[in-house]
C-alpha cells in the first residue's frame, strides 16, 4: 500500500481493519484464552462508541474534571531567540488534569470498564503518567487499581509514585530484566491473564493487541480535534508543521489525527538517548524492523536472538522497544517523517523552555521541544506546533540530581 492509495478525508473509519490491522501491522497475538477477552472489550468499545449516552458522559468529564480545551500557548521569546522567523506554539496538554495528556484515554477506558460490569484496573507505568491517570480514574469511578512499575522507573519517578499510591492505588515494583516499562508491560500482560474475568487491562498507549491501538487513539483524538480548531481560529490558517515524541505513541497519534488530512507536516520524534549503538536508544521506527511483542505486529527493535532489544532513554515513557501499529503504518506510508533526539539536546529544552518560557516540560515532551527547535532552523518562515504532552514536575528531582542546573 502506498501513500496515494489512501484516502485520509476517511481514514480514521477505514483503518483499522475488522481484525484491528493497519496495513500488515496491528493484529491480536495473544494466548487463546485471551482472545475472548480481547473479544469482550472490542464488542463493548464498538457499542458503548456511539452511544449518546457514553459520549455526553465523556463530554462532561473532559469539561468539567478534566479541564478541556487545553489551551494553545505561543512561544513568543523562544521563537524570537531562535531568529529565523519561524513561530512556535505548544498545545498544552500539560495543563490536563494530571499533568499530561494520559487521562484522556483512562477516563475513557475505565468508564468502558464499568461498563462492562469490571471490578478493577491493571496497567503498566513507565514515567508515570499513565500510571497516575488511571489511579484517578480508577478514584473517579470507585474501583480497584493495580500499576506495574519498573524499578528503576519508580526509582527516577518518586513523585508520580507518590501520587498513585495516595489515590489509592496498589504499585507493584518489576524487577525482571532492565526493571524498565517493558518489563513492566510484561508484569501487568501476566496479571491481567489470571483475572481478566474481574479487571480489564488499560493499556497506556497505541500498543498492545487490537482493540487497545484503535480506541486509546480514538480517546486521545481529542486533542488533535482541539487543536486543529484552536490553531485556525488563533492565526486564520493551519500549522506549516504538528511535532510530537514518539514512544508508543498516544500523544503523538492524538494530535496527528486531526491533521492527517491536512496539507501539514508530521514530524514523530522517537529518543536516541546516549546514541545510535543498541541498547542506547528507543528509537525503534528508525532502527527497528518488523516483530510481534506484546500481541500486536509492528516495526520493534531487535537483539540477535530477534527478541526485544535492551532500550534506553532519558525519558521514562519512552523507552520502549516498539511504537504503536498505527506509527509503523503511517512510516511505511511516508505520512509521518520520524527522526530522533538524543538525551544531551532533550536536556537543554527543558531548561530553554523552563526558563524562556515559563513552562517545564516533561522529559517525553522535551524531546518534541528540542526538534521543533532543529527544524524552525531549517524553515524560512511557517509556524510549528508541537505537542507539550506533558509536564516536567515528575522528572525535576532526577534532571538536578544527574545533570545539575544548567
Amino acid at each position: 500500500m502506498k501513500f496515494k492509495d489512501i484516502e485520509f478525508s476517511t481514514y480514521l473509519k477505514n483503518f483499522p481493519d475488522a481484525n484491528g490491522y493497519f496495513g500488515k501491522y496491528g493484529g491480536c497475538y495473544i494466548p487463546p484464552e485471551l482472545q475472548a477477552a480481547m473479544r469482550e472489550i472490542a464488542d463493548a468499545y464498538h457499542t458503548i462508541c456511539k452511544s449518546r449516552k457514553f459520549i455526553n458522559e465523556l463530554r462532561r468529564i473532559r469539561q468539567e474534571f478534566q479541564g478541556r480545551p487545553t489551551p494553545i500557548s505561543h512561544l513568543e521569546r523562544l521563537s524570537d531567540r531562535i531568529g529565523t522567523g519561524v513561530q512556535l506554539y505548544v498545545k498544552r496538554e500539560d495543563l490536563n488534569h494530571t499533568g499530561a495528556h494520559k487521562l484522556n484515554h483512562c477516563m475513557g477506558e475505565v468508564l468502558l470498564a464499568k461498563f462492562m460490569g469490571k471490578k478493577k484496573v491493571i496497567a503498566e507505568t513507565g514515567a508515570g503518567q499513565h500510571g497516575v491517570a488511571l489511579a484517578t480514574a480508577a478514584a473517579y469511578f470507585g474501583m480497584e487499581c493495580d500499576i506495574y512499575m519498573g524499578a528503576v522507573d519508580i526509582k527516577k519517578q518518586a513523585p508520580n509514585v507518590a501520587r498513585m499510591k495516595i489515590l489509592g492505588a496498589r504499585v507493584i515494583k518489576v524487577t525482571d530484566g532492565l526493571a524498565t516499562l517493558k518489563e513492566a508491560v510484561d508484569a501487568a500482560f501476566v496479571a491481567y491473564s489470571q483475572e481478566y474475568n474481574e479487571a480489564i487491562y488499560c493499556i497506556g498507549s497505541v500498543v498492545g493487541p487490537h482493540p487497545f491501538p484503535l480506541m486509546v487513539r480514538d480517546f486521545q483524538a481529542v486533542v488533535g480535534v482541539e487543536a486543529r480548531e484552536q490553531f485556525i481560529g488563533m492565526t486564520g490558517e493551519l500549522p506549516d508543521a504538528v511535532v510530537a515524541c514518539v514512544g508508543g505513541g498516544s500523544n503523538s497519534m492524538g494530535i496527528f489525527s486531526g491533521f492527517l488530512n491536512d496539507p501539514v507536516d508530521l514530524y514523530g520524534v522517537e529518543p536516541l538517548g546516549r546514541g545510535s549503538k543498541m541498547g542506547d536508544h528507543a528509537a525503534s521506527l528508525t532502527y527497528g524492523e518488523e516483530g510481534v511483542m506484546h500481541g500486536f505486529n509492528s516495526i520493534m527493535l531487535k537483539d540477535e536472538r530477534g527478541e526485544p532489544a535492551p532500550v534506553y532513554s532519558v525519558a521514562s515513557g519512552l523507552d520502549y522497544p516498539s511504537s504503536g501499529p498505527e506509527h509503523a503504518f503511517l512510516h511505511d506510508l511516508g505520512r509521518v517523517k520520524y527522526d530522533v533526539v538524543g538525551d544531551e539536546e532533550t536536556i537543554d529544552a527543558f531548561f530553554e523552555l523552563s526558563r524562556m518560557e515559563g513552562i517545564i516540560p516533561a522529559l517525553e515532551s522535551a524531546h518534541a521541544v528540542a526538534y521543533a527547535k532543529k527544524l524552525a532552523r531549517t524553515m524560512g518562515k511557517g509556524a510549528i506546533l508541537i505537542n507539550l504532552s506533558g509536564r516536567g514536575d515528575k522528572d525535576m528531582d532526577y534532571v538536578i540530581e544527574k545533570y545539575g542546573i544548567r
